[in-house]
This record gives C-alpha cells, structure tokens and sequence, in this order.
C-alpha cells in the first residue's frame, strides 16, 4: 500500500496538505504529486494499486475525472478536498469527497472543518494566499493574535501563493513539493515565519519586487471602468506575479473585473481572470469558454490562450463585466 498526496502548488494546496500532515503524520517514503499553481491535471501522473491511499487537494474534480475513475478503478481509496468546478462527482464506495464551489471557501478551510479547527491558523493562511480576506479575518477571530500577526499571516498567504505562479518550475523561488515539506515541519504559521525566518525573508524580497515591475503596467486598450486588462511580459518575474497582481488588483478596485495576460515564449497567453469583490462570480464561465480553461467563480484562468484569440477574449471579458 503507497500513500500518495496529490495537491495544487499553491498556498491553499500546500496549507490543506500541511493540516492533513500535521494531524496524521506521513512517512518520509509517501509520494508528493503538485508542480506549478496552473498544472491541475495531477491526477494523470498516478499509477494505483488496490489498497493505496491518495488524497487529492485543491484541483478540479472536473479536470482529473478519467483518471480518478482510473485509480478508482484499480482498487486505489480516494480523499477529494476542492472548491473548483466539479461537474458530476462518480459514485464509488472508494471515494470520499469534501468539494463546495461557494465563493467564499477554499480547500484550506474545508479541511480545518473536517478536522474541527485543529490547525485553524493554517487555514487562515490559505484562505489569505487564496485572497478570501474577509473569510480568513472572520475565521481568525478565533486565534489569539494581535493584528500585526494577523497581518504577517496574510503576507504568507499571499508568499506562498505567489511562489506557485509560473510556466515551470524554474521559474518559482521554491519548488511546491520543497515549500511544502518547508512549511509542514511547523505546526503553526508562526513557528514557520519565526523559525525559518531565510525562506520567509526570500519570498518577501522576491515578491516586493516582482510587484514593483507589475505596478508600472497601464491598462491595455479594450480596458473600461468596469473590466481593465493588463499585459505582462514573457519574463520570469512577469509568470511569478500573474496571479498574485490579479488579486492586488482586485483588492484595489473591488468594484472592478481584472484580467492579467502574461506573454508566452509561443506567442499565446497565459491569462488570470478575477471577479470584482462586490460580485464574485462569473469567471469559471468565461475562461471555461476557451480550451485550457477553468476556475472558479470569483478567480479563474486560461493556460494557454491563442494569440488569434485574443480578440474575442477581449469582447467576452467586457461583455461578462460590462
């Protein structure tokens, strides 16, 4: 029997895994499955046997249907925990599923409810990284801290989702499967930030100026009060931010739908869609109508969009948002 942990590389990802760990400690052999934040198809990369054990994290359902009906199949037990589009959910005796689209969740806060609040301060985390603040401020109510620690657990939140933004893994500060293993090592947020203070401190510098070169970028023509668009370069800084911008900028302008489209080396996009905070919904639709899209309705995103798309992306996004 093999334990396989299969989780997006994000904050949420990584801060729902490290509650799971924390309250049902893993061996050093167990399999660790993630890469970047927009590589969800994680579940193709698993071979099962009868008896192995996977939990699956923070990745749409709907994107890894076949091959959950494979490892379903081959006798393996699945744990799904999500908060993405999920379609139809198979009915296997095999499966457990913990999975709510509600805008103002994440994975990182259905687990801390399915393990009653045991590592509440790692939810917060990644419902912070997630940008659900008013969902994390309202959960941390039952922490004891002050508000600069407050604020210090949203800056990791908001590091550790920034560090899962890119086209490859060269392009992070961290690989996800070594952030994690970072993070799980503390069993709360604060003994991370105080104990291993170097990570800490090289997420934030790296984050401070990647989101300097992002904030001298003007809104691309087709912008209106409504819905802006911005494009960022093929650069690697620019594929570290393209998520994490979308959310600064939505926080900026709560009324206001953001897309941030980051240029490809093949002349495509890489694209992230947010909802305005005042009407968290409609963003799955629309990049669901392009292939390599999906999300969720306050936050979702296209791989791989074609340049001769691009136009009709444009109309789509201030149509949805007009």
């Amino acid at each position: 029997m093999s334990r396989i942990d299969v989780f997006n590389g994000d904050a949420d990802g990584i801060c729902a895994l490290t509650q799971l760990h924390l309250a049902q400690p893993r061996s050093a052999g167990d399999r660790l499955v993630t890469g970047v934040k927009r590589d969800i198809e994680l579940l193709d990369q698993v071979q099962a046997q009868a008896g192995d054990q996977i939990t699956v994290l923070d990745v749409s359902l709907d994107k890894n249907r076949e091959p959950l009906r494979r490892v379903l199949a081959a006798g393996a037990e699945v744990f799904y925990v999500d908060h993405h589009f999920a379609g139809e959910i198979p009915q296997d005796a095999r499966l457990t599923t913990i999975i709510n689209e509600a805008p103002d969740v994440c994975t990182s806060l259905l687990v801390n409810g399915h393990l009653k609040n045991r590592y509440l301060a790692w939810a917060v985390v990644g419902a912070f990284g997630d940008n659900l603040k008013a969902s994390a401020e309202l959960m941390a109510r039952q922490l004891n801290v002050d508000d600069a620690m407050l604020r210090q657990l949203e800056d990791l939140g908001t590091y550790l989702n920034y560090n899962g933004y890119g086209e490859r893994i060269d392009d992070l500060h961290f690989a996800p499967d070594q952030l994690f293993r970072l993070v799980s090592a503390h069993a709360t947020p604060q003994a991370f930030i105080a104990e291993a203070r170097d990570h800490f401190d090289k997420l934030a510098d790296g984050y401070n100026t990647d989101m300097a070169k992002a904030a001298s970028t003007p809104p691309m023509a087709g912008s209106t009060e409504r819905a802006a668009l911005f494009v960022l370069p093929d650069e690697a800084w620019a594929r570290r931010v393209s998520g994490v911008y979308s959310n600064d900028l939505t926080n900026l302008h709560p009324d206001r739908a953001h897309a941030v489209l980051t240029e490809k080396r093949s002349g495509s996009y890489l694209v992230s869609v947010r909802a305005p905070l005042t009407r968290k919904k409609g963003a799955d639709e629309l990049c669901r109508k392009f292939a390599t899209g999906g999300g969720r309705a306050a936050a979702a995103g296209i791989n791989d969009l074609q340049a001769d798309q691009l136009g009709e992306f444009i109309r789509q996004f201030t149509q949805q948002y007009a």
